[in-house]
């Protein structure tokens, strides 16, 4: 199961990569947010893919560990909000100079 969450890691982190190597500014802000999704499913991993009982009071034998879990929850949490913040400016810089080009918005700087 790890050999096959670390190439869905990896095939994140390939297309995001890509995208945000793009020219326009809705493919970057698509490519961070699926590189934090790639980091996401990489700390997921990384904390081992274990089988067991919610850690809540009962009878169980085996407890997984809930801190990993918490803290990709806050991170999915942070995330959207930064993407969301990233689609408020790239819709903002669409309007002011009408257009999402990378190249466009370096030529009317200068």
């Amino acid at each position: 199961m790890e050999l096959l969450m670390a190439v869905a890691v990896g095939i994140l982190f390939t297309i995001g990569v890509y995208l945000i190597l793009s020219k326009s500014l809705l493919r970057i802000v698509l490519g961070t947010s699926l590189l934090t999704h790639g980091v996401h499913l990489l700390l997921l991993t990384m904390a081992g893919l274990k089988k067991g009982s919610a850690p809540v009071l009962g009878k169980a034998d085996t407890y997984v560990d809930p801190l990993p879990q918490a803290l990709i929850l806050t991170s999915i949490v942070i995330s959207f909000g930064v993407t969301a913040f990233y689609f408020v400016l790239a819709y903002r810089s669409y309007q002011a100079l009408g257009t999402d080009e990378i190249d466009s918005i370096k030529e009317d700087k200068e």
